[in-house]
């Protein structure tokens, strides 16, 4: 609520919400200019660069790996093992994020290096393209599967740069065992399932504590879940993600 409160001459000086300050602006844009910065220079030392990659560059996304070399990164839809059985990402090699976002995941991995210094997680997707959304759906539409890929209409969370699907790996590059592996569409899976199947015996305590490590570190650096895959991770709300960004065509 705003008041009306005069000021030494008499005049009125209408009164509400503090305006964000001059040095705050000035803050948020070095460092954003910063981030993209690091994630020039990142792709300058790997030596690894395509048109895409510098395109998402000048939208403002973020690699991921620029802002820590440690977490590890291997696109699922790169290469051919994935649910399509084919790679579909072309010259996108890397993981790509919002600002926001990928400064989430780097806190993520210190979460995990803190509790588990000998591992790291993987990044086995990221910014997807809508392009590549409709290629999934494609390949998925009328069949059980439907239900696990978003439909490019509405776009996923990857489609903004928002999401990521993410694993544990050990210092020697093996994955902890999780149970299932990624994109496993089946309710093995499922989170929202996973005491039905500790109690039947078809997901172990030590794959259902592995889960656990991952959502731990993941949700404290202020991630979010969804019910039906262990593996994905959000980094705002949906709500917030649709009003604040644009899909990533």
């Amino acid at each position: 609520m705003s008041s009306i409160m005069p000021d030494s001459t008499g005049s009125a000086i209408k009164r509400g919400k503090p305006v964000k300050s001059q040095f705050s602006r000035s803050l948020h844009l070095f460092g954003n200019s910063l981030l993209f910065i690091l994630s020039l220079f990142s792709l300058h030392i790997y030596g690894l660069s395509s048109g895409i990659e510098e395109s998402l560059l000048e939208r403002g996304l973020i690699d991921v790996k620029s802002l820590d070399s440690t977490i590890e990164v291997e696109l699922k839809y790169a290469d051919s093992t994935n649910f399509m059985g084919k790679a579909v990402y072309g010259n996108l090699k890397r993981c790509f994020l919002r600002p926001g976002a990928a400064m989430k995941l780097a806190e993520a991995n210190r979460f995990l290096k803190r509790l588990r210094p000998e591992l790291s997680l993987l990044v086995v997707d990221g910014l997807r393209p809508r392009a590549i959304q409709k290629i999934m759906w494609d390949h998925v539409k009328d069949t059980p599967m439907q239900r696990y890929v978003a439909n490019p209409q509405w776009g996923s969370m990857h489609n903004y740069g928002c999401a990521v699907d993410i694993t544990i790996v050990d210092s020697n590059g093996n994955r902890l065992d999780m149970g299932t592996p990624v994109d496993h569409f089946g309710p093995l899976a499922q989170i929202q399932l996973e005491g039905y199947h500790l109690k039947t015996g078809k997901l172990t305590r030590k794959q259902f504590v592995n889960r656990l490590l991952l959502r731990k570190v993941m949700t404290e650096a202020g991630f979010s879940t969804i019910p039906i895959e262990w593996w994905h991770f959000e980094a705002f709300s949906r709500k917030h993600i649709r009003e604040t960004y644009s899909i990533v065509e």
